[in-house]
């Protein structure tokens, strides 16, 4: 590496500046001199000389002072300048000693591609130019001489070809590549561009990096070729291997066995024609070109053939390589070939017998035919019949709801008139009469509405509505529901009310927990009923629990029938479990009947898990508001004069002042201007296709401003509730009973 660095050779501008002016001076002054010493006159200008030397001392003096300064700053610069190239120089020793310091080959060429700096490691990657390389050399240079001198192994064969993709690598200096030099060496250059426009490059001896991944791949490829070996091994074919020049590469145990070849084989036949020549001379095998040579590099067609081999046969399958040589595989087929000759006497056999068969068959199927044509016909009687039946139930279940009105609308007017004169004074027997009438009202009544519930639910007419529903403030209306029952007939009623939330349809589900405490309450003499929740994984179980007689396995399926009843206890009709299951079916929650004759049943339903939601606070109940119903003005609409005398004697006798109309044009008839009633009992099916909601639009028009309205209807669709409910209107079911009726009024009044 060179030992000197350029220095600067630019004088200080203000000391070039004084060198001027003192050579300037020095003219002036020896001119100024030389034109005294020529003068001829001395004696008339002596004292003008005398005056002019005096001036120029003077001039000369001052010149020479200024000089001197000027001398003196000349004099510290060139100081300055000294120290700095003494700087300089020690600073490119450092870099010098610090780039020889390193490892690595350093080289450093400038904008123009001439070498700027190196160091001795450069050099050892170059040992045959290394005496050449000096700076100022260009790259391409340096390039063509080591090309020439063999340096690089990629050199070696086209070494213009490596000069010019070097110099290509070069220009671009944007990262690494690999090299690998004739001495079997590796290196790994990095070249990167300077900010001035310059290269510098870092070579890196890989060698060692190189031979242990040489090392690695040929340990894989040892361990594969093991690998490859131990498969062969396992093939139960014989295979064998020859390469391009026909000799025995690999084979395995399985060739030997099924060639009967000597334990030496591979040394004796350690060719592929020695090992045709034993195939077809000593084996006598009529391969028939099969195993004929096609290893010599040519790409051939792939050959399988089935060759025998005395009483032996073998699938012999040869494929030549792409690179030469060839595989040749054997495989014994002497077992299978005997196997297949056996299945094919069983086939044939078995197609004598198919045939025997086939005839049989074919009598049996004529047979057959017979007896699937006349079940066709049943089948089509018994649908025919099946058909007949389900008009017969769909019309039933259409007659019931339909009649379902006029059922009502009698029971509904007698109903009023008990109720009428059970608030009146009547004597003992009498008011016995009276309570006898209602409680066999209340039993046609009961029976009615199992009877068209059923109907609904047969005909698909009561769609569940499914919510979140808080389990608990249901129980407790039950509670309060069935207490009194459960004290009259002297059992112990137990119902544990927990804040659980389940999704279904809360009247849906309320009527399957009603008719589970009825059923209990009425069938158990004495002992106890309970109610009560279990939590099941994402469910909650509400379970019916009695001591009453218990009910037999064999009939237990049959209680949930209609009119199905074990005893002869009054007032169980044998609907209510028929109700149940129907409504369990539409709502998908299974009900299970836990029981043994003598030990109680349990009856339970199976509810999905519910979230819990925000309560709106409970409605007052009035109760405590109520105000007396003493002179309360009532209009009641309705169509049929036997409902209109039993509403006009039930509401009289509570103290009201009821009139009576048959539609709008009636009621509005009487009352004069100014006067409204307190509220309106309307019908909802009336005259001439009126309809009850259509009267209460017409009455609050009338009027001019909203008039209390109670619908009264034997309608109990799900498209009338909603009806009611867009428009606030509350609904009573017939037959209407007197509490309902009175605690609606006070409600609405309070």
């Amino acid at each position: 590496m060179s030992d000197t660095m350029p220095l600067a050779t630019a004088a200080d501008p203000e000391i070039e500046g004084l060198r001027a002016e003192v050579r300037k001076l020095r003219k002036i002054n020896a001119a100024l001199m030389d034109r005294v010493e020529r003068s001829s006159d001395m004696a008339g200008n002596a004292f003008s000389m005398f005056e002019t030397a005096i001036s120029l001392e003077s001039m000369v003096r001052d010149r020479t002072i200024a000089l001197e300064d000027a001398l003196g700053r000349l004099a510290k610069a060139n100081a300055d300048l000294a120290e700095a190239h003494a700087a300089a120089d020690a600073n490119r020793m450092r870099l010098r000693d610090a780039i020889d310091s390193i490892n690595e080959g350093f080289v450093l060429f400038d904008a123009e591609d001439r070498l700027v700096l190196f160091n001795e490691a450069y050099l050892g990657f170059w040992p045959e130019i290394a005496d050449q390389v000096h700076e100022g050399m260009h790259f391409d240079e340096i390039a063509r001489l080591a090309a020439i001198h063999h340096q690089p192994r990629g050199s070696i064969v086209g070494p213009d070809r490596w000069v010019s993709d070097r110099l290509a690598r070069h220009r671009v200096a944007e990262g690494g590549h690999v090299q690998a030099l004739a001495d079997g060496r590796w290196v790994q250059i990095n070249e990167l561009r300077t900010s001035e426009g310059g290269i510098v490059g870092i070579y890196t001896d890989i060698t060692e990096v190189k031979t242990e991944d040489a090392r690695e791949r040929a340990r894989e490829l040892a361990e594969r070729n093991i690998m490859l070996q131990s498969t062969l091994d396992n093939l139960s074919e014989g295979v064998c291997l020859f390469d391009a020049e026909g000799r025995l590469a690999a084979w395995n145990d399985a060739l030997q066995r099924l060639l009967s070849l000597p334990d030496d084989w591979s040394e004796g036949l350690g060719t592929h024609a020695a090992v045709m020549d034993w195939c077809r001379g000593t084996l006598g095998m009529e391969d028939g070109g099969v195993l004929d040579w096609r290893g010599d590099g040519t790409h051939g067609e792939r050959r399988q053939r089935l060759v025998r081999c005395g009483e032996r046969s073998f699938e012999v399958r040869s494929n030549p390589m792409d690179g030469g040589g060839q595989v040749i595989g054997f495989t014994d087929v002497s077992d299978m070939l005997r196997a297949q000759n056996a299945l094919q006497e069983t086939a044939e056999s078995l197609e004598r017998r198919v045939a025997e068969r086939t005839a049989e068959l074919v009598a049996v199927n004529r047979q057959l035919a017979d007896e699937v044509a006349e079940r066709r016909q049943i089948e089509a009687q018994l649908l025919d019949a099946k058909t007949i039946a389900e008009k017969a139930n769909l019309s039933k279940t259409s007659f019931l709801a339909a009649a379902s009105h006029d059922l009502l609308q009698p029971l509904n007017a007698a109903r009023l008139f008990v109720a009428a004169l059970g608030d009146r004074r009547l004597a003992l027997p009498t008011r016995a009469l009276v309570s006898q009438t209602s409680t066999a009202l209340d039993s046609v009544e009961d029976l009615l509405e199992a009877l068209l519930e059923i109907s609904r639910l047969d005909a698909g007419a009561i769609q569940p509505e499914i919510a979140d529903v808080r389990l608990d403030r249901m129980l407790e209306t039950l509670r309060v529901e069935f207490a009194p029952v459960a004290r009259s007939a002297g059992l112990a009623l137990e119902i544990e009310a927990e804040p659980l939330w389940v999704r279904s349809d809360v009247r849906l589900l309320r009527r399957i927990l009603q008719n589970f405490l009825s059923n209990a309450l009425r069938y158990t003499r004495q002992g106890s009923v309970r109610l009560f929740c279990t939590v099941r994984g994402d469910g909650v179980r509400v379970s019916v629990a009695d001591t009453g007689p218990g009910i037999a396995t064999d009939k237990q399926a049959l209680i949930f029938e209609e009119f199905r009843r074990f005893d002869n206890r009054p007032g169980g009709k044998g609907l209510g479990l028929a109700i149940v299951r129907r409504a369990g079916d539409m709502l998908g929650h299974p009900i299970t009947l836990e029981s043994e004759p003598g030990r109680g049943a349990t009856f339970s339903i199976d509810l999905p898990a519910g979230m819990p939601t925000v309560e709106q606070a409970d409605r007052a109940d009035g109760i405590g508001r109520d105000r007396s119903m003493r002179g309360l003005s009532v209009l009641v609409i309705d169509n049929e004069r036997t409902i209109q005398g039993g509403m006009r004697t039930l509401l009289e006798g509570w103290g009201c002042a009821v009139r009576i109309a048959s539609g709008f044009e009636e009621a509005v008839g009487q009352f004069a201007a100014g006067e409204r009633p307190d509220v309106v009992l309307v019908d909802y099916h009336l005259n001439d296709g009126e309809t009850g909601d259509l009267a209460i639009g017409r009455l609050n028009a009338h009027f001019g401003t909203p008039v209390p309205a109670i619908m009264i209807s034997a309608d109990r669709g799900e498209a009338l509730k909603v009806r009611l409910d867009d428009r606030a209107i509350p609904l009573l079911s017939k037959p209407v009973k007197p509490a309902q009726l009175r605690a609606l009024l006070r409600t609405m009044l309070a």
